[in-house]
């Protein structure tokens, strides 16, 4: 089908500001960046969880549950990794025109991916928030034994270890998971993120 056949509707629905108005929220993006095992996962249910006690509507994207929904026919070459965070991307993008918070957990390994998400979902929307882990704690951390199939072989263009992650040169946040409690780094994340979405 052509693309002069495409009306979007966006501008005759209920607007995002007015929905946000309802939810007495600013909807943001909360992106999770990290290797595997760098403790993307627990903090984004955590923080899930921390900010619907505060009474925000938010919703996790997380990388292993979109892989094996809307993304389960993408491997992990280099072409699909990009594919996957654009689907990612304009998903975010919906729930954030519906006041939502959305709080992703994606590795997201180059600075190409992660510029490509911010251009779609747009830099006034986006928190990015590195995860940081040495890789030797994130193998320590493997509980499904991962990195000792991709060191064996088993699993190829696994991001770490024969894939590039290249870590965020401009994050909003950093949190070290080695060096501080998922407590303390969910202290660290809300001192962070309420001012931002917070309804004045």
């Amino acid at each position: 089908m052509s693309d002069n056949n495409i009306f979007p509707v966006f501008h005759k629905i209920v607007q995002r500001e007015d929905k946000e108005e309802l939810l007495k929220q600013k909807s943001k993006i909360i992106w999770l960046t990290g290797l595997s095992g760098s403790g993307k996962t627990t903090l984004a249910k955590n923080l899930d969880r921390e900010l619907y006690n505060r009474g925000f509507i938010t919703q996790v994207l997380d990388g292993d549950n979109i892989r094996s929904g809307i993304n389960n026919n993408l491997k992990f070459t280099q072409e699909d990794r990009y594919e996957n965070i654009r689907r990612i991307s304009e998903v975010s993008k919906l729930f954030l025109n519906c006041g939502i918070i959305a709080i992703n957990s994606f590795i997201s390994p180059t600075e190409e991916i992660r510029e490509m998400a911010i251009d779609i979902i747009g830099k006034e929307n986006f928190i990015e928030v590195f995860v940081n882990a040495p890789i030797e704690v994130c193998e320590q951390r493997d509980i499904k034994g991962l990195y000792a199939k991709a060191r064996r072989g088993e699993i190829k263009n696994f991001t770490g270890i024969d894939s590039l992650f290249e870590k965020p040169q401009n994050c909003d946040i950093e949190i070290h998971t080695d060096l501080q409690s998922v407590k303390e780094s969910i202290k660290q994340l809300l001192d962070y993120i309420l001012p931002k979405i917070k309804k004045d």
